[in-house]
Parts: C-alpha cells; structure tokens; sequence
C-alpha cells in the first residue's frame, strides 16, 4: 500500500477493466482471499490514518464494498476498537462473498446495527465502490448524508460512494472524503472532474495482483525528463518559438505565451502581434522579438497561435495550418476552427504530412470542437479527449481538474498536478507556451504536452501559501 503522490507514471483502468479482473482472481485466489485481503488493507490505513481514535464508524453497503467494509470491521473490532458496523444489505440478497463476510463479522462478535451513528472519531464508506449504478437514493443517500454530515475524518473504500470511477462525476450526492484507498486498480475518475475534490489524498492497494499493462484505460502522468542542454550549443539549438495572437485589448495574452516559452528555454522569441496599434515593445522582457502579425513566415518555427487572438485569427489560419511544422493552437484560433469546416480538413491533414499539432482546448471550447456541450465534455473527459484528438489527428490538452492529454495511437494521460490557484485569467496562456517552448526544443507533441501539464500543474502545488497566482508570476516561473 502506498500514497499516491506525483512521481512515476500509474497505470488507470476503469470499471470493466476491474471486473475483469476481479473475476480472473475470483477463478485463481481462494474463497474470499481478495475482499479479506481488501478488508485488512482498509483497516490497516483506518489505524494508521486515526490511531488514537476510539470510535470508529464502518458503513457497508449491500454488495462486495460492503464485504470489505465488514471485513475491516472485524479486525478494528479484534484491535480493540468499539466498531459501529452499519449494513445496508441482508443475507439473502448479499453477493456470497459480501454474506460471508457478514457471516465471519457476526461469529468474531461483532454487532452489525441498522443505524446510523451521530457522532464517531472515525469514519469508513464502503457503500459502493465500482458498484455505482444510478443517484443513490432511499437509505443509501441517508448514509451518504450522515457520512458528509459528521465530524470525522472519512475514509473511503475504493471510490467516494457516488463518484463513477470512469469518468469522475456524480449523478447525484456523493461522499466527500478526506482519504480514499482506492483497490486491485487505480481508477481514472478518481484524478479528474469532481473526483480530485471527492476522493482527498488517494492511497493504492493492489492486493498482491499486477493489473496487466495492456489493459490500462489511460496512465497517470508522471515527472518529465529534463530537456538537455549541452555545453557545446547556442540559441539556435533550441528552436526559433513565434506567438501569433494579441488582438486589441488583449495583447497580454500573447506575451504571457511569449513569456512561458522563454522561461522554458525556448532558444528565440518573437511575437506577432494582432493589434494594429500595439508598441511594439515588451520593456520588462526585451529578449522578446515583437513584430507586426503579418510579417510573420511561420515555415521554419515552431507557432503558438491564437491566445487573445479575437476573431481576426481566421484570415491566417488557412496559410498556418499548411505550414507551420510545429503548432499549438489555443483559444481563439480553436474557435475559428470549430466553426468553419474547411479550417477542420486542413487540420486533419497536417498529421499526414508530418506536421505536429496540439490543441489546448478548455472544456467550453471542446464543446465547440465536437459539437457538443460542456455538461457532456465534463461527464466524459477522456472519451471526449479521445474523440478531439482521433477527429483532428493531432495531441489535445483538454484542460480542467485533472488534464486529460490524448493523442492517436497513444495511451490517454491524466495530469495530478495542479489546484485552483490555475483558475484565473491567462493560465492557459502560459501553458500554451510551455507546450510550444518545449516543442521548439525537439520533443515530440504528445510528449511535450505532458510535461508542459505537469510543470504548469506542479508550479501551482509549489506555490507559497498566501500568495496569489497570477499568469504574470506563472510565465515567468523557472523550473
């Protein structure tokens, strides 16, 4: 068992994945092996996380989360804790592991009550698991209620009950919990849309069972390799980076983007302003090379385009898209495609000529792309994510709580890294220009996306307590 923490990359793998296997261990482990197993690791990390807790509150829903739940309250109950075991289910109706483990609670001594606690110094939901099926409603949304309600720290068994382990969002209420242990399998939905703020610091169990490789839904993020930097090189070495965007009023955008890139060692700046009455002149930065938009020849550089680009982005688009060999494309420059089908098939077309795209949508502006809403995009991150980069061949960063990164061919990323202090104005700015700074220095698209994320993700972690985040600070953030 250990914290999962960002560091090395994690394999995710969803609820059918997990039932799999779940039924492959049924057919090799003994009667009962895997939900004992899960039972003591729960109550092991129950006791480590609250030692000195007298009171500890195990509420068991009716399938094989609750098993674990009763499992674990057998041994709390034999370590000398007073356990208040809630079971929503019955012997009858109980899956034949969930019942044997009622069974082995009842011949350890331990009453299983039908009541909800008020009060307890420790809380663990085993209600649902991966068992989530619809909104939990009747007793089961009662228990939910009373978990959210007490005064204690909660603990939960595999996933915050209510939480869909696929997709991390809710269809109703769900536990709020402050450690999920999550079981056998990491699950996707437990690092991004609402389940980073359900699931609290996320332990893994894999109860002695290596998950295969090949059937992982996506992989965790993980810290990038630095980009080397020979003694014997020059600015040449890493990559001429343009940022075209800027548009009047909003030409901050575009230097932020031009900003993040230089922090990231991009070799050469320029900007390529919009506005038509823009001075053109950053005097805090003077290594940024400001031009007007239409002296741009984007032929031999890497581009990062349409941050406050306004809708003046689509006029250079067309000439872009056909040859620009290293593209990012944020904001502005995504809805002009989103809306004009001819932009679309020229995107698509770069990939055969190879040309590296990334697109970096937020989750209104992948709306758009795929004709969609945000409701839709936010309930299925990573098919969504997925959809954008088989549709348009090209790497997309679908931002948000907990950045998806997809890519054709590619197993789908989920970034850890990251916090609220990212939502403010022009955070994605910078990111754009991260991605491209790093493009610019030789690495591949889907691979300079994912460090890009997990940097930008990390600065926000790393910030001082107290002080506030603003895209300025951000861009100009060594790592």
């Amino acid at each position: 068992m250990y914290k999962i923490a960002p560091g090395p990359c994690q394999l995710l793998h969803d609820s059918a994945q997990t039932k799999i296997l779940e039924t492959s261990c049924r057919n090799t482990l003994p009667a009962q092996a895997l939900m004992q197993r899960a039972g003591l690791a729960t109550a092991r990390l129950a006791l480590a996380l609250a030692p000195h807790a007298k009171t500890f509150w195990i509420a068991c829903g009716p399938g094989n989360n609750g098993g674990d739940g009763l499992e674990a309250a057998q041994h709390l109950h034999r370590w000398g804790k007073f356990v208040h075991a809630s079971w929503l289910g019955n012997p009858g109706a109980a899956p034949e592991d969930a019942r044997t483990a009622y069974q082995r609670a009842q011949a350890a001594g331990l009453s299983i009550r039908n009541d909800l606690p008020t009060h307890c110094d420790f809380c663990v939901d085993a209600l649902l698991g991966i068992g989530i099926s619809r909104a939990a409603d009747g007793p089961l949304r009662d228990c939910i209620d009373r978990i959210n309600a007490i005064d204690a720290p909660v603990l939960s068994v595999d996933l915050p009950s209510g939480l869909n382990g696929d997709s991390g969002t809710a269809s109703g209420v769900h536990v709020h919990a402050l450690h999920t242990l999550s079981l056998l399998t990491l699950k996707p939905g437990l690092f991004t849309a609402q389940g980073r703020d359900a699931a609290g610091q996320i332990w893994f169990d894999s109860l002695g069972v290596s998950a295969p490789a090949q059937t992982a839904t996506a992989l965790l993020n993980g810290r990038p390799p630095a980009l080397p930097r020979p003694h014997a090189s020059h600015k040449g070495s890493y990559g001429d980076l343009a940022v075209l965007g800027g548009a009047a009023g909003m030409t901050g955008a575009a230097l932020l983007a031009a900003t993040a890139a230089l922090y990231q060692g991009a070799g050469r700046v320029f900007v390529f302003l919009m506005a038509s009455d823009s001075v053109l002149l950053a005097p805090d930065y003077p290594e940024l090379m400001l031009r007007p938009a239409e002296s741009l020849d984007a032929g031999a550089m890497t581009l990062v385009c349409g941050c406050g680009a306004g809708d003046a982005i689509a006029q250079h688009l067309p000439r872009l898209l056909s040859t620009a060999p290293r593209l990012v494309l944020d904001a502005d420059a995504l809805n002009a495609i989103a809306q004009d089908s001819q932009l679309q098939h020229l995107l698509r077309a770069r990939s055969s000529r190879g040309r590296q795209t990334v697109l970096t949508p937020h989750p209104l502006e992948a709306a758009r792309l795929l004709k969609s809403t945000v409701t839709e995009v936010q309930s299925r991150r990573l098919h969504a994510a997925s959809e954008m980069a088989a549709s348009f061949a090209c790497t997309v960063v679908l931002k948000g709580s907990g950045t998806v990164i997809a890519s054709p061919q590619q197993a789908s990323v989920i970034n850890p890294t990251g916090n609220a202090r990212l939502a403010t104005a022009g955070t994605g700015d910078v990111l754009a220009g991260m991605v491209g700074a790093r493009m610019s220095q030789g690495e591949a698209a889907f691979q300079a996306a994912c460090a890009a994320v997990w940097l930008h993700g990390l600065a926000a972690d790393n910030w001082a307590d107290g002080q506030v985040l603003t895209a300025s600070a951000l861009a100009s953030r060594r790592f």
